[in-house]
């Protein structure tokens, strides 16, 4: 499986409607939106006001990635204003069980997110309990980071411990990625790769997430 999920944090947002109509006419897969609080991240982004336009304008699943502190306090919130998924932080909670249920009952699906400097096997006892896992591959918070090497090895560990057990969780792959990593990446193990500034600021977007996906 090859998934593209552009991060519409670097999309232009005085054009967003626009923004928003080149992903639907692209391959893209879904639309990741970055949701920091400002205290877990160090930077602010947005809330539920911009979750209306982007359920309004764009027909891709929205896939919400909360990099914020008690997520407990808003994921519903997030499922009733459109997340097709929604993930949070593995190291913010000190449970993650019964938020996952919160997104559960809703029909949504979940997500388990890790910063580099978290070691990965943390995630291992709940890859039954949820429908992806999301390995940074920068710290959290900030667009333009560079790919760090080391997640390859991560990337290649919940490969063969997904596929051991024969599970289906998917494994989404978050910070640094263009067109010269996007096949490596996949080959290690990924399912779907979020591209933000390498997708919204390249000159032709959609041929950029084409070439990603091939």
């Amino acid at each position: 499986m090859r998934l593209i999920a552009p991060s519409v944090l670097s999309a232009d947002f005085g054009h967003l409607a626009e923004e928003l109509e080149m992903i639907n006419r692209s391959e893209a897969d879904w639309l990741h939106v970055d949701v920091m609080d400002g205290t877990f991240v160090p930077n602010i982004s947005f809330g539920f006001p911009l979750m209306k336009p982007f359920k309004q304008y764009c027909t891709k699943p929205l896939d919400v990635h909360l990099m914020i502190v008690h997520p407990e306090k808003y994921v519903e919130r997030f499922c009733d204003a459109g997340a097709w998924s929604v993930g949070f932080h593995l190291e913010a909670v000190d449970d993650p069980m019964p938020i996952l249920e919160l997104i559960k009952a809703k029909g949504v699906r979940t997500c388990l997110t890790i910063n580099p400097d978290i070691d990965v096997k943390r995630l291992v006892p709940y890859l039954d309990k949820v429908d992806m896992v999301l390995l940074m591959s920068v710290f959290a918070g900030f667009g333009g980071q560079s790919f760090i090497p080391e997640t390859m090895a991560k990337i290649r560990f919940m490969r063969e411990e997904i596929d051991r057990r024969g599970l289906q969780t998917l494994i989404e792959v978050d910070g640094g990625v263009n067109t010269k990593n996007a096949h490596s990446i996949f080959e290690a193990g990924a399912d779907v790769l979020v591209a933000g500034s390498a997708v919204f600021c390249a000159k032709d977007p959609e041929n950029t997430i084409r070439v990603m996906k091939s």
